[in-house]
């Protein structure tokens, strides 16, 4: 059995990211949730608003990274 050169089609032609980044971004968007989520509970304890209201928003920001992905 050959394999025919010309049907070959790379990640690179048809824009499709390697797999290995693709569970990269995810990582990083659920280290993220996780950061905003212990940042809260810290806020919460010191009576931080201003803490709190920051770990909620990085909590936001990776749902949404999430969901593009």
């Amino acid at each position: 059995m050959e394999i025919d050169l010309d049907k070959i089609v790379t990640q690179e032609e048809t824009g499709e990211d390697a797999p290995i980044d693709q569970v990269e971004g995810r990582v990083q968007a659920e280290m993220k949730r996780i950061e905003g989520h212990a940042k809260e509970g810290v806020a919460q304890g010191l009576q931080d608003k201003e803490l709190e209201r920051e770990g909620r928003e990085l909590q936001a920001e990776a749902e949404r990274e999430l969901e593009q992905q």
